[in-house]
């Protein structure tokens, strides 16, 4: 059986411990196993890391720039291998593995851009005869730990930029999906990246700890559930890190009465039970204003969800695959019998769902619970899985109050065709991502990607603006050249224009 290691120097590492198994979610069989780094081949990385910074930082930006544009072929060069990799360890169908992998691809796209993104600013005479300028500066050796739900797009979110800014890098997926991570760093290493700049371990919270603990890591960069972005926020800020810790979510869309609502109903479909509801930016929550736009929601909503084409994730033309593992279909079952047992309605159930030649694959039908209320479970906490949570209110303003009184902020969206209205929702709301009449308002690769409240710990968002700032040091840089021969008395008052 094939086992998944490491990147480590531009070297794959031969197996010698511990491995955990990985499953194809289709079928549910083991596939491959994945080695879990120790202490000791998490410290290789960080050493070769720390090795290659001195020459990668001072590469001229541009020539970083060509290494990520070859980088960017051989990515759409080699997008079927790529996107096979992640539905078969993650299940979700091979056309949103193909859409993961082109956002991803965007954010490389950013990064090329660095000899502009890195541009300083520059002041002369500052004061008498002196000029001032800032320069940004890499951050050092900085590490990213990310989800299954991506495994391809949100490492590509960081190490390319991250990189493109003069640091290196160590990656630690998640060990659920490695391969497509550990296949797409290979390619990279074949773009002409010099060895040690990019380096990948797999593991699990052995691995993570030494990143956290490591003083030769400056920052780290963080994607998944809101407990474990809280425990790497809090440890590594202790430990003297810059820490970006993106978390979970519990994403609200609006219908209002004036909603177009067959638009709004082929939008909640696709944000809803899209990659089988697997997304930190699915819509969960649908807050209806009214109960009449909530029946005629509803009616709209269950032949769609009746009708969902669920299968094996690696076929083409498919709605829906299966959940990542079968611990966590039994957590979504669970919320399911929650939901039932506290008193919400549940109009369509998926529990129930075979698919015929993957009866062990860990599979679930789209769910649709009506009368849901702010005091369940299922409304309170990230299922994660596919079900659309129904919840009546009678004007916008307790909409919004509903959804501002939430622990998370990530993602909202509002669907009216009322201007004033989304105007309103849009200043009002108190969440970092807002859709007008879009369900999935993941930002383009030159903004940046990051939600409020518990669903991001830290200053700065991911990719895009923030991204530069987050992975670069500003420098700022006062400088004077007295004329020969002049001599000047002390001044002992702190310098001023006045």
């Amino acid at each position: 059986m094939q086992t998944i290691t490491h990147l480590i120097n531009g070297e794959i590492t031969t197996a010698n411990g511990r491995t955990a198994a990985i499953f194809n979610p289709s079928t549910g069989n083991i596939i491959r196993q994945v080695e879990m780094a120790n202490t000791e081949r998490v410290q290789q990385a960080i050493i070769a890391a720390k090795a290659a910074l001195p020459a990668w930082r001072n590469t001229p930006p541009a020539k970083r720039a060509q290494i990520l544009f070859r980088f960017k072929q051989l990515l759409e060069q080699h997008e079927e291998q790529i996107i096979r990799l992640i539905s078969e360890e993650h299940g979700k169908t091979l056309e949103d593995s193909a859409g993961e992998l082109k956002r991803g691809i965007e954010n490389v796209d950013f990064a090329t851009a660095a000899p502009e993104l890195l541009k300083g600013e520059f002041n002369r005479n500052a004061g008498p005869d002196i000029d001032s300028w800032s320069d940004f500066q890499a951050v050092g050796v900085v590490a990213g730990i990310t989800p299954f739900n991506f495994p391809a797009m949100v490492p590509l979110w960081m190490y390319p930029l991250a990189i493109a800014c003069g640091n290196t890098f160590i990656l630690k997926p998640s060990e659920r999906a490695p391969s497509s991570a550990l296949y797409i760093a290979e390619l990279l290493s074949q773009s002409g990246l010099p060895k040690g700049v990019l380096n990948v371990v797999n593991g699990d919270k052995e691995a993570v700890d030494c990143l956290i603990t490591s003083p030769d890591v400056k920052a780290l960069s963080f994607v998944g559930s809101t407990l474990t972005a809280e425990y790497i926020y809090s440890e590594g800020t202790r430990h003297g890190k810059r820490v970006q810790a993106l978390g979970g979510a519990k994403n609200h869309a609006v219908v209002m009465p004036d909603a177009d609502l067959n638009n709004a109903a082929s939008s909640l479909m696709g944000a809803a039970y899209g990659s089988a509801g697997e997304r930190c930016m699915a819509i969960s929550v649908a807050v209806c204003v009214g109960d009449q736009t909530a029946d005629a929601l509803i009616e709209k909503l269950v032949p769609q969800i009746q009708a969902l084409k669920i299968g094996a994730g690696t076929e083409y033309g498919l709605d829906m695959g299966p959940l990542v593992t079968k611990a966590h279909l039994e957590k979504v079952s669970g919320y399911i019998t929650d939901g039932v047992n506290s008193g919400a309605e549940l109009i369509v159930d998926g529990r129930d769902l075979s698919v015929t030649g993957h009866e062990n694959g860990f599979f679930i039908g789209g769910c649709l619970f009506d009368h849901v209320t702010p005091n369940m479970r299922i409304y309170q906490e990230e299922i994660f899985g596919p079900v659309l949570c129904i919840v009546r209110v009678s004007s916008l303003e307790e909409a919004i109050a509903l959804i501002n009184a939430h622990e998370y902020g990530n993602g909202t969206c509002v669907f009216t065709n009322d201007g004033e209205v989304a105007r309103l929702f849009a200043n009002e709301i108190e969440v970092g991502m807002v859709g007008i009449n879009v369900p999935l308002p993941v930002p383009v690769a030159y903004h940046s990607f990051g939600g409020w409240k518990r669903s991001l710990f830290g200053d700065l968002y991911a990719y895009g603006p923030d991204g530069v700032r987050f992975y670069t040091r500003r420098k700022t840089i006062t400088q004077r050249w007295i004329k020969r021969e002049s001599h000047e008395a002390a001044q002992f008052a702190f310098p001023s224009h006045n």
